[in-house]
């Protein structure tokens, strides 16, 4: 008897069917559950296919990470573009806006970019992708502080953002505080101080 026939893709389209499959069982399974063996039943593919293409699960996993960090920095440019006001303060308002709307949408993902319970292999397109989200905040945050604390300034709006994401995300955030009203008005008194830090 034959067995189930096998979806054929192009050699493009098979790495991005393996990584929405991946992304799926993400989303439907424990991370212990997801494999190699599982993502190819869901593309609908040899299980040889995803080790072909990404060599381990951690390849794929990091493949999927960059893919991640590339959307969350298109996202929040076009947060910040969408704005009609462009005073800086303004745009980083809507920055943080769209960071939770993000990690809340794409939970899987954003676990994968912040390396939650997972050894991603080591792989140029993330590192890039991770520091090309960095630089776009830290560019944000010179205009309102300034280049000399940009930095420092960055990483207290960074460090913020993903706390209050993972607040969300884990189900942790008090049942009295809305997020996204509390986004706001932290952003606004984050805004505060680094321009008095900048004013300094």
């Amino acid at each position: 008897m034959l067995g189930p026939l096998k979806k054929q893709y192009h050699h493009g389209d098979l790495r991005e069917a393996l990584l929405s499959a991946a992304e799926a069982a993400l989303t439907d399974l424990p991370l212990e559950a997801v494999s190699l063996r599982e993502i190819a039943r869901r593309a609908g593919v040899s299980h040889a296919a995803p080790k072909h293409h990404f060599g381990t699960l951690g390849g794929l996993f990091a493949e999927l990470a960059a893919m991640g960090f590339e959307r969350f920095v298109s996202e929040l440019a076009m947060a910040a573009q969408r704005v009609s006001d462009t005073s800086p303060h303004v745009k980083m308002q809507a920055m943080t806006r769209a960071y939770l709307r993000f990690a809340t949408s794409n939970p899987a993902v954003y676990g994968l970019m912040f390396g939650k319970r997972v050894e991603l292999e080591p792989s140029p397109r993330f590192a890039m992708a991770a520091v090309a989200a960095w630089s776009q905040l830290e560019n944000d945050v010179a205009k309102i502080v300034g280049p000399q604390q940009a930095i420092n300034g960055s990483l207290l709006v960074w460090s913020t953002c993903h706390g209050i994401a993972m607040l969300m995300l884990e189900k942790r955030m008090p049942p009295h505080i809305d997020p996204h009203t509390a986004i706001e008005a932290v952003t606004r008194m984050l805004i505060a101080g680094l321009r008095a830090e900048g004013a300094a």
